[in-house]
């Protein structure tokens, strides 16, 4: 959300810090501050608004109110603070169908108005914050929106007809097929037509059962406001914050007023926001407000919180005194009552999110500064009970790392298997797997042709992870131990089996029981949960080795090329120097090089080595790969070796 320095500063005063305090402040405090820009001559902040304070803060009242609550500066002038009320009067009449869905519904009529731009200081504001300008009418509602959180929407009296001398409002659920003209959206000169299903809730006409706008969502072109409008009703409700959300999310109208619809504010914020926009209205456009009706189902929040002095400090792990919490938790308006060992506490009537002790500790900590919050080792306490899961998953992590395998996690989710989620996450990801197998497959196809660029000769991985089956329709969930090796770049070979064999052998003899495996093409896999329930249960852990300095370097995106090098040495000479002059005159983008293989015959000896080049900016070509060997070519020839 964004706001604006000086628009803030209406209600913080002159003592409002600058820009950059503000954005210190909220951020240490309360949010995070998405950036900071020059509009014109407005410094505009942006915030980000986390749901659980969509309520009172998607306003410059809210974010001022936050701001004198961090610093412990009351705000100058509070709107909400203000008592005085717009006269009643009975012109106006609201028939509500349900009232959980539409909780309060206040309306004020405003005559003697004249529609024209508004004042250049309002549509500089509004600019500042991504508004385009209309008129003065409709921009005082959206001022007043952005001031306090409440939406409104003003309709032109005479064209919203009287019967018995009362204009007839109504709130109800639509009907299937019912249909709904909503405003032009910005930009647009067509008004949109939107066909319900049911679910939506509308304001209408009650003297003609006609629909007249989205509640929540959006307003209708119905007795819109124009330069001929000299009388107008302004509609401030209380509408229900899922049914808004559906409705705004289906139909895809996601608009400022909506978002905070659905982020449920104070039903008490509506005669405030008529007090507001009438008295703008009365200053940009002239007129009188001749009275208003309010319409209240809304249940007051005057629900009591009980918070313990000690449960505070031990929460937070701090030593405030009762005194410095008491003046807290009064900086964010709530009405604290002491009680000696306890607090009792009502939460000020725009904050819908606090409701248990921890909420309020909460607000307690931050406010306070989580700076103070000190760091404490906890006591080390003697391990009673031993998790046998942990310990022989370790051992056989250990054993696999230790034969040159490489631990890898996949996903528990698969495209297609036997238990099906009823909410998938993703069309590809719809069923719960019930083996390893098929991914740890998927993990070698992919790998085995970065052997030459990693440096090894057989690809080889494991995971321990947890499947799923299901009998007689109940379903259950394993520990699996899975690994497999590939040997060949173009997939499985009988020698894979043999090495996977070798491996099973020595893991047996590690954890000192046998292992049941089902083996596939190189691919073992077993029930670990079943095996560790065979084996004694730990009574200490093994001693973790402290890990070295670990130096993170980022991979190349692009493909590695391999090039091989065999040639004769006189006998006697160590292959580390041939390695060295090759890979000296191999250039910048060799990334490994491989010793393969070595022979002798007649007095002289045979190296082979592979080296593997790879860019980190482009992909290479054989050109490029080749002009660097050539180089090698002469290098090694100069020193009187023959290249075979």
């Amino acid at each position: 959300m964004k706001v604006t320095h000086s628009w803030l500063k209406d209600y913080i005063g002159d003592i409002i810090p600058p820009v950059e305090k503000i954005e210190e402040l909220l951020t240490f405090h309360a949010f995070e501050v998405e950036g900071v820009e020059k509009v014109g001559q407005e410094d505009v902040i942006e915030i980000k608004i986390l749901p659980d304070r969509g309520s009172d803060c998607l306003s410059h009242r809210g974010i001022a109110r936050e701001l004198a609550s961090i610093t412990g500066v009351p705000l100058q002038t509070d709107p909400l603070l203000n008592t005085e009320r717009l006269p009643l009067f009975d012109a106006i009449s609201v028939t509500i169908a349900d009232t959980y869905a539409c909780s309060r519904f206040g309306a004020a009529l405003v005559t003697g108005i004249t529609v024209t731009d508004s004042p250049q200081w309002l549509k500089d504001r509004l600019i500042a914050l991504g508004q385009r300008p209309i008129n003065n009418i409709v921009d005082a509602t959206n001022y007043v929106m952005y001031s306090l959180g409440q939406p409104l929407h003003a309709y032109d009296a005479d064209k919203f007809p009287l019967q018995d001398g009362k204009w007839q409002f109504g709130v109800r659920f639509a009907k299937e097929g019912e249909k709904v003209s909503l405003i032009a959206e910005g930009g647009k000169n067509e008004d949109r037509i939107v066909e319900c299903i049911g679910t939506e809730l509308l304001i209408i006409d009650e003297s003609a059962n006609r629909p007249i706008g989205l509640a929540g969502v959006k307003g209708g072109s119905y007795a819109g406001v124009d330069t001929a409008t000299t009388k107008i009703i302004i509609e401030a409700a209380h509408f229900d914050a899922i049914t808004t959300r559906k409705t705004a999310r289906r139909l895809g109208i996601v608009i400022d007023a909506s978002k905070r619809f659905e982020n449920n504010p104070s039903a008490s914020l509506i005669p405030h926001a008529l007090r507001e926009v009438a008295r703008l209205i009365e200053e940009i456009a002239g007129g009188q407000c001749g009275g208003s009706i309010d319409v209240d189902y809304s249940v007051k929040n005057e629900e009591v919180t009980i918070v313990r002095i000690e449960q505070v400090n031990a929460l937070l792990g701090i030593s405030l005194s009762k005194t410095e919490m008491i003046s807290i938790l009064e900086r964010i308006g709530a009405t604290v009552e002491d009680k000696g060992d306890t607090l009792a506490l009502i939460s000020p009537f725009e904050r819908s999110d606090l409701h248990i002790a921890e909420d309020y500790i909460e607000e307690i900590g931050r406010l306070h500064g989580y700076s103070h919050v000190t760091s404490v080792v906890p006591p080390t306490a003697e391990l009673t009970e031993y998790n046998a899961r942990h310990y022989y998953s370790e051992k056989v992590r250990n054993a696999l790392i230790a034969e040159g395998f490489s631990e890898v996690i996949t996903s528990s989710f698969a495209k297609k298997d036997t238990i099906q989620l009823r909410n998938a996450f993703a069309s590809d990801k719809s069923y719960l797997r019930s083996n390893v197998r098929t991914s740890l497959q998927d993990v070698l196809d992919k790998n085995a042709n970065l052997g030459d660029l990693l440096g090894f000769t057989s690809t080889r991985v494991f995971e321990i992870g947890t499947v799923f089956t299901k009998e007689n329709g109940v379903v259950t969930e394993h520990v699996s131990l899975c690994f497999g090796v590939q040997t060949k770049v173009s997939g499985y070979s009988q020698k894979d089996d043999i090495l996977l064999e070798e491996v099973i052998e020595r893991l047996q003899t590690n954890l000192g029981g046998t292992l049941s495996f089902e083996k596939e093409k190189g691919i073992a896999e077993c029930n670990l949960t079943t095996v560790i329930s065979k084996l004694p249960m730990p009574n200490e852990y093994d001693k973790v080795e402290v890990a070295k300095e670990i130096v993170y370097v980022p991979f190349s995106l692009y493909p590695a090329m391999s090039r091989d090098i065999a040639l004769w040495v006189i006998e006697g000479t160590l292959p580390s120097e041939v390695e060295e002059i090759i890979n000296a005159h191999a250039g910048a983008l060799r990334v490994r090089t491989t010793f393969v293989d070595e022979f002798s015959k007649e007095g002289r000896t045979s190296f082979a080595f592979r080296l593997v080049f790879q860019s980190y900016e482009k992909t290479l070509t054989d050109e490029e790969v080749n002009a660097v060997m050539d180089g090698v070519y002469e290098a090694v020839q100069g020193k009187g070796w023959e290249v075979r």
